[in-house]
């Protein structure tokens, strides 16, 4: 069998004279990946160094609702940095709100939560959610907002079936931790009936609560193993069916690339292109992606979101191309440091970089990105689409609303003023006048200006 803990605090102390044995337990138990779970800013960054480390491991981050009152000014700051910098990061977790434990204060734990659950839609990353006792309060949180971006799983669930309902109405996942196998656990088998399988994840929740037939024991993630078992009967499907469906809902969800291999770097004409990432902060209603996962021939779905590492092994000659441009069918700069790194590579082999973009890095990423840039990127091209904020916000629907508009021109201006050249990019779907518009926006802007037609790409 194969499969996926989708929820292992693999940087805990617990496992800190052994984390190496753990990891080869679970692989050879089967676990194929394994997500680990930040509860701190100092956890979320160790649980991105042990992503970067294994190649099995993958991180979240965030700050569990224990830690609500110790969140100083500029944690969400750093938070924001540390995950656009990150390799290997697919989630924003572990966060919610516990008002059972009541380790931190009400409102700290909300406004912990609200500024966590704006975070995963501004960056479009899904949520791993913890809740106890705080249905309502949850409820109301995940109701708010994120432009469509919602999605993610509720972890140990422990709610009530009216809460099941709700969470799986807008679209969330559930798992059970290995409570589950417990014999006294039959309310929570009830509930997990009513879970569909294609919504239900597997984890241990590790180091805590330990499974049968080792209860009493640490957890660790190789006893996910036990879990399969516990849903057959569930579902009258024998466990390798479970762990088969389980897994494909875990790689779908938080994108760990175990189905395909994904397209990374695509050469059309005399320029290469880096498919750097899946994730976007618009929800254009004429996202080519709509229409097809293809350009020129080339499948740009990706599974996962490739590290800097196995782009620069790629990307092999740098010579043979006029450009390497960094586009695919997401944002680039959600991942600013696989940016930097990768571009810092193209140049020192005297190659030319060019980023095809939103425009909306400085909100994506909290600053002002373009001195950043400089020196790294040769060129940007900013696919403004439209010629004033209201025709914006209704043709690309971006997950910032009406802030987008400005953030746009101000990073073209940041851009210019750091010397690097600036294209702004206009559909023609606007309509003359609308293009015309924009023509005019790149010509008081002092950067050139580029026409392109709807759906021809490449």
């Amino acid at each position: 069998m194969k499969l996926v803990d989708t929820h292992c605090h693999l940087d805990f102390p617990d496992y800190k004279d052994d984390l190496d044995d753990v990891i080869k337990s679970a692989e050879n138990s089967g676990v194929v990946r394994l997500i680990s779970p930040g509860t701190s800013i100092e956890s979320s960054a160790r649980a991105l160094e042990l992503a970067e480390k294994y190649p099995s491991v993958f991180a979240a981050a965030g700050v569990h609702p224990h830690g609500a009152d110790d969140v100083k000014d500029g944690d969400m700051a750093r938070l924001r940095e540390m995950i656009t910098a990150a390799e290997k990061i697919v989630a924003i977790g572990e966060i919610g709100l516990d008002y059972y434990k009541g380790y931190s204060r009400g409102e700290n734990q909300r406004k912990l939560f609200r500024d966590c659950f704006a975070l995963a839609g501004e960056l479009d990353l899904p949520l791993i959610l913890h809740n106890r006792n705080a249905d309502k309060d949850v409820l109301s949180v995940l109701t708010s907002g994120n432009a469509g971006t919602l999605r993610g799983v509720v972890h140990c669930f422990s709610g009530d079936m009216d809460f099941l309902e709700k969470v799986l109405a807008l679209g969330m996942h559930v798992s059970f931790a290995g409570n589950i196998t417990f014999d006294k656990a039959g309310r929570l088998r009830e509930l997990a009936s009513h879970v569909p399988l294609e919504r239900l994840l597997l984890e241990t929740d590790s180091p805590y609560i330990t499974p049968k037939p080792f209860r009493g024991k640490r957890n660790e993630p190789s006893f996910v193993r036990y879990l399969p078992g516990v849903y057959e009967d569930i579902y009258d499907l024998p466990a390798e069916r479970i762990a088969e469906a389980t897994s494909r809902n875990a790689n779908r969800l938080f994108r760990l690339g175990m189905e395909k291999e994904s397209t990374i770097v695509y050469q059309i004409r005399d320029s290469l292109y880096i498919n750097v990432t899946y994730r976007c902060t618009n929800r254009c209603t004429f996202c080519t992606r709509d229409i097809s996962d293809y350009v020129q021939g080339y499948d740009l779905k990706l599974d996962r979101d490739p590290t800097s590492g196995e782009i620069i092994s790629s990307i092999r000659d740098v010579s043979r191309y006029k450009e390497v441009v960094f586009c695919g069918f997401g944002e680039p700069v959600l991942r600013l440091g696989v940016i930097k790194k990768v571009a810092s590579y193209v140049k020192a082999k005297g190659g030319r970089v060019r980023i095809t973009t939103n425009g909306e890095g400085n909100l994506i990423n909290g600053r002002s990105i373009a001195p950043e840039l400089k020196g790294l990127v040769d060129r940007v091209a900013v696919s403004l689409n439209a010629p004033d904020a209201e025709t914006y916000g209704d043709l690309s629907l971006p997950v910032f609303g009406n802030r987008a508009y400005g953030a746009i021109l101000e990073f073209v201006t940041d851009c210019v003023e750091q010397g690097i050249e600036v294209e702004i990019t206009c559909l023609d779907m606007i309509g003359e006048e609308g293009v015309e518009r924009c023509r005019q926006v790149a010509e008081r802007m002092g950067v050139s200006f580029r026409l392109r037609h709807l759906h021809v790409v490449g």
